[in-house]
């Protein structure tokens, strides 16, 4: 791979580019990169830019902005289309489509650290623990589900390997029937391995396959006479049976994914679903960041939209983990790539993986679900967001704003008693709360229980930020009356701020919802809204939002304070001792579920001492 970059005479770039596969990138006078994209010819894909017949608005704006234009020479067009999505997800230019990269959805782990693997629910893209991965799953409750699922049929345990370590009994799970006990013996290690290998077939969908070697298995006990594993197998096979009849499961073979789309100038929904061995086991649906107007280099703006908007879901879905892709990918439209995209695929699983666009059979029926499901979420999308939009109209009226309100933050702060305060900053947008924006600050360097100089100090270290960043809100929301208002105020104007209007939220009558007393910097006067107004209910959302995640911080820092002081309070703890005893397990919470045979393993850490810090956490 070797890179060129564009000379001062763009012609002269443009006559000389390469028709070899690649990625380019362009960038404006600020280095910016605005766009990036692959071809199978550099040179006629590049070329098409700069075609005084195209008439589209963005590739207009887009072309006017470019200063440069960085290309990457490809050996395949199947190494380009890794290398684009590299760059976009790293780059995050502003004109590609972007799938949502701040969520971490969870997985299920099966450990092999230890003879006896335990599932556990992870948050995780990159797997840096050992063993095998099943998902995405749509939230943790549903992961929580399944492994409930398979502690009941298949009794495997959910412990942690300190606790697992230290047993010289079955714990409570053995005797509600929800683990085999494997800490005590009380089951073979082959026994054990055979039963985590048949909870991963559960988790691949293959129940069926399960039930039907239950069901021999059972038999052959009853033959050989072994009634109490045949009566085992049999309330195993009847919690699988009633499992399935739960689900609706129809028992059809086939293992696949569907992708539909709906994309729009601005606007996107992906909608997911995977089905293995004949069983729909997920659903999720995506709204990546769409350019507000298409990017119609070639043909149909909204074709080559979708076109964009599917290339950068498989990119984001499937090339980190590969062990996700499926058989047969299942979509609703017509496929462009569809060669490449189906050796790249494959390579990547390291078996064949098909595209298709018109499934017949049951697969029709797996697309009819999907696209079931996808307008499903673009009409619960929609309702959002004009709730949302009525309900800023609303408050941008009230306030008698001369703009539109496009961004808010909200300032809370929490503390007990003085101790431990902590400040929180939620953002909300047109579309509602904006969690990447969020930001908790410790506050220090005031008189404990200070409010005041709290709110003081976290307003001038945000705003300082925002004013370098060039991205100050519309509007002010402070959780206080008149004197939190008052400070705001003051921030300002050493700061040297205008235009961004200050909302105070009093506590009402009783301090109940509904009777807040609004605050406005302008005429310091107190004004009150009917309860089912949706100014009021905008702003007791975003302020109920700082409260939670100023309680959440807080919360947090008083127990590690609280862990911290309790630990350095045990006599015969040092710091050496304190580092040592935390660089071993990690932290105080596994510290504080270690037993005394793996505290006293700690260089440093005699028996009696391990005695007593055990004594100590679990005396609290």
């Amino acid at each position: 791979m070797n890179d060129k970059k564009i000379p001062a005479d763009l012609n002269g770039f443009l006559a000389n580019l390469t028709s070899e596969p690649g990625v380019y990138r362009m960038l404006d006078g600020d280095g910016h990169v605005l766009y990036v994209g692959k071809a199978a010819n550099l040179k006629k894909r590049v070329s098409s830019y700069f075609n005084k017949q195209n008439t589209s608005v963005k590739t207009r704006s887009l072309v006017s902005q470019i200063i440069r234009i960085d290309v990457s020479v490809t050996r395949s067009e199947t190494e380009a289309f890794l290398l684009e999505s590299s760059l976009i997800k790293s780059l995050r230019p502003k004109y590609n489509v972007l799938m949502r990269d701040d969520k971490s959805y969870p997985f299920i782990h099966v450990s092999r650290s230890n003879p006896y693997p335990r599932l556990e629910l992870i948050r995780s893209k990159k797997k840096s623990l050992k063993g095998e991965y099943f998902g995405p799953y749509p939230s943790p409750g549903a992961i929580r589900e399944t492994l409930n699922i398979i502690q009941k049929v298949f009794k495997i345990r959910n412990c942690t390997d300190n606790f697992f370590n230290g047993r010289s009994r079955p714990c409570l799970q053995y005797q509600i029937k929800r683990c085999s006990a494997p800490c005590t013996s009380y089951i073979s290690e082959k026994d054990y391995q055979q039963a985590v290998s048949d909870a991963i077939r559960f988790l691949q969908g293959k129940s069926q396959q399960i039930l039907d070697e239950f069901t021999q298995r059972m038999e052959n006990a009853v033959a050989c006479l072994a009634f109490e594993e045949a009566t085992t197998l049999r309330d195993q096979i009847k919690q699988l049976r009633l499992v399935q009849e739960q689900q609706g499961v129809v028992q059809m073979r086939g293992d696949a994914d569907v992708v539909v789309i709906e994309a729009h100038p601005g606007f996107a929904c992906v909608q997911w679903v995977t089905v293995r061995d004949g069983q729909v086991l997920a659903s999720q649906r995506f709204f990546p960041t769409v350019p507000k107007q298409g990017l119609d280099v070639e043909g149909d703006s909204e074709v080559n939209l979708w076109q964009q908007v599917f290339q950068a879901f498989i990119a984001y879905y499937y090339f980190d983990t590969p062990d996700r892709i499926p058989g047969v990918l299942i979509t609703n439209h017509q496929v462009d790539d569809r060669d490449v995209l189906q050796t790249m695929l494959s390579e990547l699983r390291g078996k064949i993986c098909k595209i298709q666009m018109k499934p017949r059979g049951i697969k029709a029926r797996w697309l009819d679900f999907a696209m079931n499901n996808l307008q499903l979420a673009i009409t619960e999308r929609k309702t959002s967001a004009q709730l949302m939009n009525d309900r800023f109209q609303a408050l941008a009226t009230f306030i008698h704003s001369s703009k539109p309100i496009i961004r808010m933050e909200c300032f809370d702060i929490s503390h007990t008693q003085g101790d431990e305060t902590v400040a929180s900053c939620v953002v909300f947008d047109a579309n509602g709360p904006c969690k990447r924006a969020y930001r908790r600050f410790n506050i220090s360097g005031i008189t404990p229980g200070d409010d005041y100089a709290a709110m003081e100090q976290v307003i001038t270290r945000r705003f300082k930020r925002l004013i370098m960043e060039k991205q100050l809100p519309d509007v002010l929301i402070i959780d206080g009356g008149k004197g939190q208002v008052a400070v705001a105020q003051r921030v300002f104007a050493s700061l040297n701020i205008e235009g961004v209007s200050i909302v105070g939220i009093a506590k009402g009558p009783h301090r109940k919802a509904g009777w807040e007393r609004l605050v406005f910097a302008k005429d310091e006067q107190e004004v009150t809204l009917p309860p089912d107004s949706p100014a009021l209910h905008l702003l007791q959302h975003i302020r109920d939002e700082a409260h939670r995640f100023a309680i959440t911080a807080h919360r947090k820092r008083r127990q590690k304070k609280s862990l911290d002081s309790s630990l350095e309070s045990l006599e015969g703890i040092g710091s050496k001792r304190r580092q040592a005893l935390l660089s071993r397990f990690g932290g105080l919470r596994e510290l504080a579920k270690a037993p005394v045979d793996e505290i006293a393993k700690v260089r440093g850490i005699s028996q009696v001492l391990a005695e007593r810090i055990y004594q100590h956490f679990h005396c609290l």
